[in-house]
């Protein structure tokens, strides 16, 4: 999992009372790097901490459902268990871990290669931290060298002033999901090679993540009929077809 980005502890923000737990109010286990949003994470696992609130839990399950759910291709489970995080969040008055969630839905659409506006983050930006403006400039494509050191850790190299090889910076990123948002916004940015798409194909094909998977294999079936390859542009169609369930067996 990638490291936490530091975000200024709330004074409401509750807290462990296990060591290893103590450094981590809600705030900031809520965030845990993009885009895997996990709920107080490191809190439940401390055995002697205190139940987690009702809120965090149900919100840490929709989050994770939801993203699920995108990524296999069910709009409608997500749009549900999303709407579940909204009001859990929502019962806590905290804007900003509201945009948080916000900005892991559209992380997963950036996954996807569904370049859109951020709106629902957008509407809560007023309210978030530096961080998480960064990273939503980020998932525009817009992000400078000036906001790398806002982003998680692993997105850093994607933006720093001097980074030769975003290939390289895409191979370093270890979580599934994350690797797919940095290409995502490598091809948002004008800057996705041949070797990112396959990576993001692999990575997709893997996990059985079919909309990215769909998403990364008709950009490279694009780029082969723009380059005149037809066998391979025959061959990245039967494997669309594959996905969608259009199998000669199927006919």
């Amino acid at each position: 999992m990638n490291k936490v980005i530091p975000a200024p502890p709330s004074a409401s923000s509750p807290q462990s009372a296990h060591p290893s737990c103590r450094a981590k109010p809600v705030a900031r286990c809520f965030w845990m790097g993009a885009p895997a949003l996990v709920v107080v994470l490191a809190l439940a696992a401390c055995s002697n901490s205190p139940p987690a609130p009702e809120w965090q839990m149900n919100a840490k399950g929709s989050a994770e459902r939801a993203t699920q759910a995108w990524l296999v291709g069910d709009a409608r489970i997500e749009a549900a268990e999303f709407a579940r995080v909204r009001s859990a969040l929502s019962s806590t008055g905290q804007p900003a871990l509201l945009a948080r969630a916000e900005l892991l839905r559209c992380a997963t659409r950036v996954a996807s290669l569904v370049f859109e506006p951020c709106a629902g983050f957008d509407a809560l930006a007023a309210d978030a931290a530096p961080a998480e403006q960064a990273y939503a400039r980020y998932l525009m494509g817009t992000a400078t060298p000036a906001d790398a050191p806002l982003l998680p850790e692993a997105h850093r190299a994607l933006v720093s002033a001097g980074t030769s090889s975003p290939d390289a910076a895409l191979n370093a990123i270890q979580d599934p999901l994350s690797q797919l948002v940095a290409a995502g916004v490598l091809l948002r940015s004008g800057r996705a090679s041949d070797a990112v798409a396959e990576r993001a194909v692999g990575t997709s094909s893997a996990r059985g993540w079919r909309r990215p998977l769909l998403a990364w294999l008709s950009v490279q079936h694009q780029r082969a009929q723009a380059a005149g390859a037809a066998d391979e542009a025959a061959r990245l169609q039967r494997r669309i077809d594959l996905v969608q369930g259009k199998t000669s067996a199927a006919r």
